[in-house]
């Protein structure tokens, strides 16, 4: 996997942003959790001249934090008291319940070390009853919980919804980092810098930030990778009473659905996954792709609207851009806070999840920026790094490195240096304002075993992806459709960041056809 961005996947960012959302032992072997490891000695920042993988991850004293959440591990040997455990459900709202369960820290040595998993689940009122239906709105670090409460079940009645907060986040044993203030500070940084010094003050600020991670998570950070959550959800769909599993994740969460496949195959029952992240090795395809075809069809639509940002594609982008560069060196003050260049950029960003809807507020709230009062888009950014009014932090800002750096390898600060220089061939906007990816090459422990997912042996996989997609570029659901041997490719010709729920009755009709009847598309189907 390429060494994740800092900017979020998941339809979660919908919530947040826009309201715009749509839905609103296994069978071979996996690779253990327990072989990530605390990282080489450091730091020396950003002069290796060494190759390899992960030459720069410095190695850090040795963390005794406990994390919210940490709990002992059940009686019983092995996994006899996790598997053995009764799924207490409460009332929390109406329509809803919620549930806690314990899940080994290390599935290598569950006696060592439990953590705690926090649920939701929206009960069936229809028979007969399908089972449960787990989802995930993706991040990686969003709230499954909260997921639930928004999630678009018409047609779905049959089963239990159940979103969980995977390990790390919100409700389960969160990741902790920096405080709010220091958050904020790091947030301040230019994240494409211009100079050696800004260069300098971004990959020591990225050292800190990953410093105080390990420092107030410690061993929480070697066992939160994608391979572990999916354990996680095996354990889940046992706990259920389910003998197959009904999934149905978006964004990141098509990963977890896709490593579930290939981990547990023989387990699989009806999965979809919606707006497919990139699972080959394979760099041609970036984000940032995503985002300047997004940005570039914004301009379109912007300038047919005679909108005040321009009478052509070429001319908002350029007023865009304008005003993202005057940023760099004349930030903008609102009230006691900057809007910087990094941050409008994301704030920018934000609005191309939610489609020609969020377009439309985006085209005002730009002009109003540009205009001198940036307040709007600083909101707008501070929902992507899940920023609250209050200045809190929700946790998704700091599992999303945790998580994302356990799944990928880099080979380094200087290449990530590289890599940047690359990215902005291949897309030169954001390609240019995403900046070098230091945030992995400076983590401070080694990443989870690497792998291609293919899912062999599993039943059909619906693999859904929007060919505006700005988070998750369309090429990634045609890819994983094809590396996933069950992989069946369903299309929609248009915007946003994942489809089911609203956007497609095209797509709708197919995805709710599967999951309750067992009917899978054609390959290949396209949907407007």
């Amino acid at each position: 996997m390429r060494t994740p961005s800092r900017w979020l996947v998941g339809v979660a960012a919908l919530a947040v942003l826009t309201g715009c959302v749509p839905g609103a032992t296994p069978s071979q072997p996996a690779p253990s959790p327990a072989a990530t490891t605390a990282a080489p000695s450091g730091p020396v920042i950003g002069v290796s001249q060494t190759t390899g993988f992960e030459i720069d991850r410095p190695r850090l004293p040795a963390s005794k934090a406990r994390p919210d959440g940490f709990t002992d591990a059940p009686a019983g040997e092995g996994m006899t008291g996790y598997t053995k455990q009764a799924v207490d459900w409460q009332t929390c709202a109406e329509k809803y319940e919620c549930a806690s369960i314990v899940a080994p820290l290390d599935y290598a040595n569950p006696s060592a070390q439990a953590i705690t998993l926090a649920l939701a689940r929206k009960p069936a009122t229809k028979t007969p009853k399908l089972g449960t239906l787990f989802i995930n709105p993706g991040g990686p670090g969003a709230s499954g919980r909260n997921m639930v409460a928004y999630f678009a079940s018409k047609g779905l009645e049959q089963y239990d919804i159940v979103g969980w907060d995977p390990r790390g986040t919100n409700g389960s044993t969160p990741v902790s980092c920096f405080d709010d203030v220091a958050t904020d500070a790091y947030n301040q940084l230019d994240s494409s810098p211009d100079d050696a010094a800004e260069t300098q003050a971004l990959i020591v600020g990225t050292y800190e930030f990953a410093k105080s991670c390990w420092e107030r998570s410690g061993d929480l950070l070697n066992h939160i990778s994608t391979i572990d959550t999916v354990r996680d959800l095996d354990l889940m769909r046992s706990l259920v009473g389910d003998d197959k599993l009904s999934y149905l994740g978006y964004s990141y969460g098509t990963q977890i659905g896709a490593v579930y496949a290939d981990l547990f195959p023989q387990r699989v029952g009806r999965l979809v996954l919606d707006a497919a992240v990139d699972i080959t090795d394979d760099d041609s395809v970036i984000q940032a792709m995503g985002f300047d075809l997004a940005l570039g069809n914004f301009a379109s639509w912007c300038a047919r609207q005679n909108c005040s940002l321009g009478t052509s594609k070429d001319a908002v982008l350029k007023t865009t851009t304008d005003f993202l560069d005057r940023l760099d060196a004349q930030p903008l003050q609102v009230d006691d806070r900057t809007l910087t260049q990094t941050l409008a950029a994301a704030g920018i960003a934000a609005y191309m999840y939610g489609g020609i809807p969020a377009w439309k507020v985006l085209a005002q709230d730009l002009r109003a920026a540009i205009d001198g009062d940036g307040a709007r888009l600083l909101k707008s950014s501070d929902g992507l790094n899940d920023r609250d009014q209050d200045g809190s932090y929700g946790s998704l800002y700091y599992s999303f490195p945790a998580i994302g750096c356990a799944d990928s390898k880099d080979s380094g600060v200087l290449e990530a240096e590289q890599r940047w220089v690359e990215d902005q061939k291949k897309a030169p906007i954001y390609g240019k304002y995403f900046g070098p990816g230091y945030t992995c090459a400076l983590w401070p422990v080694r990443s989870a075993p690497q792998f291609k997912p293919t899912g062999s042996g599993a039943a059909p996989i619906v693999v859904v992806g929007a060919t505006g997609d700005p988070a998750t570029p369309y090429q990634n659901a045609v890819t994983m459709a094809k590396q996933l041997t069950s992989g069946v490719l369903l299309t929609y010709e248009g915007e946003g960041h994942g489809t089911f729920g609203g956007k497609s009755s095209c797509i709708d009709n197919a995805v709710i056809a599967y999951l309750t009847q067992g009917t899978v598309p054609a390959d290949g189907t396209r949907c407007r």
